[in-house]
């Protein structure tokens, strides 16, 4: 059965429900769940199963390559975080296809009984709905909800699920490490005249917002499938939403980064202008020219106290040598 077929199918089912995507860290009563409960929760992981794409490991140079390796012997990246370039040697493992959408985010939440976020304002609170009601568009969490969905897929398939690690990240999007500078089906990005060819511009997302009947304009989320995926076949790597990862942000981390799967710091190093840690960010907020390169790290709060996280997303990872059947 096609995604999208399925994700109408669930979302249709959820919306009935009265499930509200937003958050989810309280749980309103112990879940019960009958027979044809459980059959959803079968296809629901046989879906999540059949959007993992298999990324074999090895070695690669992590971080900016523009001045060793770029055609213009330039760096690509103006801050030091991305350098030095460093080498990284990752185990095998496998990467979610897609962000997580609404609908798989929606499915979480109402299997677990969890109450959906709370904002703070009416226009925010619209907004907010509205960008949870397109089903193939991406979740927005903060990083506590993003690892506690990838933990809960550990617990419903048996796998090991979990954000990935930043270096896992930019292996994937520069397909396997290669010189890679954007994470598209080609590394370039591509536009004719207002619209994206491989990418989504603003007039893309404004249009999507007037099909799809929100208000969202050109700040509007696209489904992930909207632009071809990268050649290792993952999809939405530029933008469409910052994508939380496993790791604590620290901006010297690569000049004493382990070589074999690093994993980010074992504590929190790095504090933002308001004094809060702060995790890694990879991806983009929304795509366009010199946006979403492979190299570029951000960093932000994990619990979004300050601002809610409109921007950001997940993607998850499964910790595994073998591909996943």
């Amino acid at each position: 059965m096609q995604r999208t077929a399925i994700a109408g199918m669930v979302f249709s089912f959820l919306l009935l429900q009265g499930c509200d995507q937003s958050s989810g860290s309280q749980t309103s009563a112990a879940p019960e769940h009958n027979a044809q409960d459980k059959a959803r929760l079968e296809q629901f992981i046989q879906q999540i199963k059949l959007e993992l794409v298999y990324v074999q490991g090895g070695e690669f140079l992590m971080g900016d390559f523009g001045e060793e390796y770029g055609p213009e012997k330039l760096p690509y990246d103006g801050k030091k975080d991305s350098k030095p370039l460093h080498k990284v040697e990752l185990s095998s493992y496998s990467l979610g296809k897609f962000k997580t959408s609404n609908w798989q985010y929606q499915f979480y939440l109402s299997w677990n009984h969890l109450k959906g976020r709370v904002i703070k304002g009416s226009r925010n609170m619209a907004n907010w709905q509205e960008m949870a009601q397109t089903a193939n568009t991406p979740a927005h969490v903060d990083w506590n909800e993003a690892d506690q969905y990838c933990r809960w897929l550990g617990k419903i398939t048996g796998l090991p699920f979990s954000l990935p690690t930043e270096a896992q990240w930019e292996y994937a999007a520069r397909n396997r490490g290669q010189y890679v500078v954007a994470p598209t089906d080609d590394g370039t990005i591509r536009i004719d005249g207002r619209k994206g060819i491989n990418i989504a511009t603003s007039f893309d997302r404004q249009l999507y917002a007037r099909q799809s009947g929100t208000n969202q304009d050109i700040l509007s989320p696209m489904p992930g499938d909207s632009r071809p995926p990268n050649p290792l076949g993952i999809y939405d790597m530029a933008g469409n939403g910052w994508e939380w990862m496993k790791d604590w942000y620290d901006p010297d981390y690569y000049s004493h980064s382990p070589v074999k799967d690093p994993q980010g710091p074992e504590k929190p190093v790095f504090k933002d202008s308001d004094g809060y840690f702060t995790k890694v960010l990879r991806s983009q907020d929304f795509s366009g020219p010199r946006r979403g390169l492979t190299m570029v790290r951000y960093n932000a709060d994990p619990e979004s106290r300050y601002y809610p996280p409109v921007d950001k997303t997940v993607r998850c990872a499964v910790n595994s040598n073998q591909p996943i059947k």
